[in-house]
């Protein structure tokens, strides 16, 4: 399996100012790129490829020793490629019909990962067996970083970034070869229903609790941003009152994510097999499209009401925490099963029958046919593993 392994870099004040550079100087380099290839189709209607702009590379390194000559090339080929990427998920959301989007020039704000493609190539991760918790990185560049490293780190590495969040930085280590730690059988099979009341309620009855660390941090955010909007631009107050905005939304991040792998783990560790809906969060989470009246107005389409419930649907972190969910799925031997979710919270796991009114309330559910009555969530997780299991008979079968 291939796993990323984060972890947080202890450079000093002048590896952090390197790191710093390298980061700027690779934002140019996109940067320039991007005006290169647009200057060349617009002016001449040449589309340029990440082969030509790789090959003016030994020249670009050559005229500024001091600038771009000082950093690894293949870290400088590998944001080449991240702009060469950008331009074919353009062109291919043009082929699709969707919103193209121009790939956008990188603010200083915008630009905060930097990658070497290979170990060895100007980078080499260092760890020393004989201590359990000693490790560095050595960088083309900046030097020989101390890391700290929580936890063991296996099988074979691939590539290696840099990110920056806030004032920290961050290692992140691509490795292949990552053994699997398959847990012992329970004989549990079970499905999760995703909601905003709960994070998550299982077909047994058991939910998972919705922290809501946004709305739990929003009066310190409300603080933070009304600060921020008093302070003048360039002013060293708005750039302090900035990084207090960034560091309250990082943690909040961090809380999500530290409960989202809290919460997969104890699925993976109780049930051999979890169904769960396969969910479009981008889509339920587009702002409501305008309703025109024809005469010039526009109708009522609830965007007040949508927008809190898509607040709360992102605050939960659904994607996350299945994303998450699926990899130690996949690690301790589970199986996961995807399903559609249509109708499963208005059909009765009783009966069968599917009706609108059948929900009575967020929470009640309540059969018109049969007069069965359950917990909502409960009601659609049992629907949901019932049509899992099917799936999964059906895919033995063949």
């Amino acid at each position: 399996m291939r796993r990323s392994f984060k972890f947080l870099l202890r450079p000093t004040s002048k590896q952090a100012a390197a790191f710093a550079r390298c980061l700027e100087d690779h934002r140019q380099l996109y940067n320039a790129a991007l005006e290169h290839r647009r200057t060349a189709y617009r002016k001449a209607g040449v589309a340029v490829r990440y082969g030509e702009q790789s090959a003016e590379l030994k020249h670009i390194r050559a005229d500024d020793p001091g600038g771009q000559g000082r950093w690894s090339f293949s870290s400088q080929q590998a944001t080449l490629r991240r702009l060469d990427k950008a331009y074919r998920a353009f062109f291919d959301r043009v082929k699709a019909g969707r919103t193209p989007g121009l790939p956008r020039f990188r603010g200083r704000g915008w630009f905060d990962t930097v990658e070497w493609p290979k170990d060895g190539d100007g980078c080499r991760w260092d760890c020393q067996p004989e201590h359990p918790t000693a490790a560095f990185v050595r960088l083309q560049g900046v030097g020989h970083v101390r890391v700290h490293r929580h936890r063991r780190v296996l099988g074979t590495v691939k590539t290696i970034s840099v990110k920056r969040e806030g004032a920290r930085w961050f290692v992140v280590l691509s490795r292949d070869d990552v053994p699997a730690h398959t847990l012992p059988a329970t004989g549990a099979v079970a499905d999760i229903d995703m909601g905003v009341a709960s994070l998550a309620t299982t077909s047994d009855g058991d939910h998972l609790d919705n922290q809501r660390h946004l709305a739990t941090s929003a009066s310190r955010l409300a603080a933070a941003q009304r600060n921020l909007a008093g302070r003048k631009r360039g002013s060293k107050r708005r750039g302090k009152a900035v990084a207090r905005v960034a560091a309250l939304h990082a943690k909040v991040r961090r809380q999500r994510l530290d409960a989202a792998h809290k919460a997969a783990l104890a699925l993976v560790r109780g049930y051999d097999v979890i169904v769960h809906e396969t969910l479009n969060v981008a889509g339920m989470t587009r702002r409501a499209a305008p309703k025109p009246d024809g005469e010039g107005g526009y109708l009522p389409n609830r965007q007040a009401a949508k927008s809190g419930l898509n607040k709360s649907i992102l605050d939960a972190g659904w994607s996350a925490f299945l994303t998450i969910l699926s990899h130690k799925a996949e690690s301790a031997g589970r199986q996961l099963i995807a399903v559609n979710p249509a109708n499963t919270s208005r059909t009765c796991s009783r009966c069968g029958h599917c009706a609108k009114d059948n929900r009575v309330t967020q929470a009640v559910f309540r059969c018109t046919g049969c007069g069965f009555c359950a917990h909502a969530d409960v009601n659609a997780a049992i629907n949901i593993l019932r049509a899992g299991l099917a799936l999964r008979e059906a895919a033995q079968a063949a």
